[in-house]
């Protein structure tokens, strides 16, 4: 499978601040891939590099497999890393052909595109007159006028109601559904999880897990107990297990994380055995916020 954008040590300090700390991962074509990580912790720095407009400190990457150089390779790429900057008084169609002006592409896709991120029947209407929601569709309508092989989106729904959110994730989906290749930041777990096939997870810059999403949610998952009496052995018990990776509390209810497989009738007959009878017991697979938890909180 082709690699489109591969990161090697990359690294990028602002004075004592370390934003890319060796960051190392490759993109391969027809994937979504999500950079998850809380405020901060280096998304954007991240795509400011590889996109040019962000001086690296160390490290370096390269564009299809190294075939084209950076100048060469933008060419083949859609980016919105900031709030796009549209004419207020031009409509949807105006601007976007000034757009295809400045960068020297052909005004033949603009009516595709608007109907792409399902701006067709407002090509009319002038920027002002747009939500949120529609500014930043437009947007998409802009990157994808040259017909990138790679779109690379920063918080692609900051600041959106739920509906301009699910709006843009459609999107999105139906773009990565017609072969584009998707590079998304995002500090949204539910983002990730649900648009995404692959994630990159950092946080102060230092890459904690890369790999597809399901992989990632795909561990042995955790049990929900309770009992009546005697929970602070049931806690013993469960944290000497050799089947349990860790325990804690949540409210009423014991949080036990699995290090092996083990089903909810062994660990019901084990207990028992015991003499401890559950008042509760479910087994779940956990959640990419869990994953995301258990991941960052050591870090």
């Amino acid at each position: 499978m082709e690699t489109i954008l591969s990161l090697k040590n990359l690294d990028k300090k602002y004075g004592k601040v370390h934003a890319v700390n060796n960051l190392s991962f490759d993109i391969q074509k027809g994937n979504v891939y999500g950079i998850l990580g809380p405020n901060g912790s280096g998304k954007s720095t991240t795509l400011g590099i590889i996109l040019n407009v962000v001086n690296r400190t160390a490290g370096e990457f390269s564009w299809f497999d190294g075939k084209l150089s950076t100048h060469e390779a933008l060419k083949k790429v859609g980016a919105i890393i900031e709030r796009p900057n549209f004419y207020p008084y031009m409509t949807a169609t105006q601007n976007l052909s000034l757009i295809c002006k400045i960068k020297g592409t052909s005004t033949d896709k603009i009516d595709e595109k608007l109907k792409v991120v399902n701006l067709y029947e407002r090509r009319n209407s002038k920027f002002r007159t747009y939500s949120l929601g529609m500014k930043q569709r437009l947007a998409i309508a802009s990157a994808l006028l040259n017909d990138p092989e790679i779109l690379i989106l920063d918080e692609p729904t900051n600041g959106l109601d739920p509906q301009g959110i699910h709006e843009i994730r459609q999107i999105i989906k139906k773009i990565a559904a017609n072969g584009t290749t998707i590079l998304l930041a995002s500090h949204l777990l539910d983002e990730v999880e649900k648009v995404c096939s692959h994630v990159v997870v950092i946080r102060k810059g230092i890459k904690l897990y890369s790999g597809r999403v399901d992989e990632m949610t795909a561990s042995n998952g955790l049990f929900e107990l309770k009992v009546d009496k005697n929970e602070d052995n049931l806690l013993k018990l469960l944290k000497n297990h050799e089947a349990i990776l860790n325990v804690t509390k949540d409210h009423e209810t014991i949080i036990a994380t699995l290090r092996n497989s083990i089903s909810a009738t062994e660990m019901n007959s084990f207990l028992f055995e015991k003499g401890f009878v559950l008042s509760h017991l479910v087994k779940r697979k956990p959640s990419l916020e869990q994953q995301f938890l258990d991941l960052t909180k050591n870090n």
